[in-house]
């Protein structure tokens, strides 16, 4: 069994037991969360398509951390005009084990 949820812009595949990476919720360690926002659940051969959103699906999982990415450098330059910058970000992230897939 698995679904497709929609969190902080991006699609994310989660099968119960999984720990997912997404972006920051502003959660606890050890609290709750639910993803309301199911595009497709899929359980043996049954599939479920929203249009756009499941009703009455949800995800429920953990919050195990929040962690900050993988830095991300941007170098901007002009050639033969001395202008060079280097600027860079990590972007914050939350780690969640999915808990359980309600249809």
């Amino acid at each position: 069994m698995f679904a497709i949820v929609d969190t902080g812009g991006r699609q994310e595949k989660v099968t119960e037991g999984a720990v997912v990476v997404v972006d920051r919720l502003g959660a606890d360690a050890g609290s709750e969360v639910t993803f309301d926002k199911v595009l497709i659940v899929e359980s043996g051969d049954n599939v479920v398509v929203g249009t756009p959103y499941v009703a009455g699906a949800s995800v429920t999982g953990v919050v195990l951390e929040e962690t900050k990415g993988k830095k991300i450098r941007v170098f901007k330059m002009k050639r033969r005009k001395q202008y060079r910058r280097t600027k860079g970000h990590r972007s914050l992230q939350t780690r969640v084990q999915v808990k359980s897939i309600n249809v």
